[in-house]
């Protein structure tokens, strides 16, 4: 089965909100190493925000479930951006039978966006909430 997760970011709002709040929101929501590499670059730092994003819906959790740091964008000379997966972001996607991650990450001046499809070896991934009642 496959699950996807994609999310939008505008980049200005990151650059505000960087400058705005510094060290502060970079060590809430970035790794020291994704700090490094975007070197304070707004498109840099709203793509990963967005990747990360898009890795919550894709687990099925929302901002609330998963500490920003749990998840982690790598990028490697000459290699696409991947990404790793930390203490409960690394148990809910072994709960999910998560197998494999593929990230795409592309921005603009004004966007960034990043689209997540997980592959997971369970037929059905995601819980069904029951509405009615």
């Amino acid at each position: 089965m496959l699950v996807n997760g994609v999310d939008i970011v505008e980049v200005p709002r990151i650059k505000r909100i960087s400058e705005q709040y510094g060290s502060r929101f970079l060590n809430r929501i970035y790794t020291p190493l994704e700090i490094s590499y975007c070197k304070g670059r707004a498109q840099q730092l709203a793509s990963r925000f967005a990747a990360k994003e898009a890795m919550m819906k894709a687990l099925g959790t929302g901002i609330r479930g998963i500490p920003w740091k749990d998840i982690e964008i790598i990028r490697l000379k000459g290699k696409p951006p991947t990404i790793q997966l930390h203490r409960k972001a690394t148990k809910r996607a072994q709960d999910l039978g998560i197998s494999s991650i593929a990230l795409s990450l592309s921005h603009s001046k004004e966007y960034a966006i990043a689209s997540i499809v997980c592959e997971s070896l369970n037929s059905n991934t995601l819980p069904i909430i029951n509405k009615s009642k």
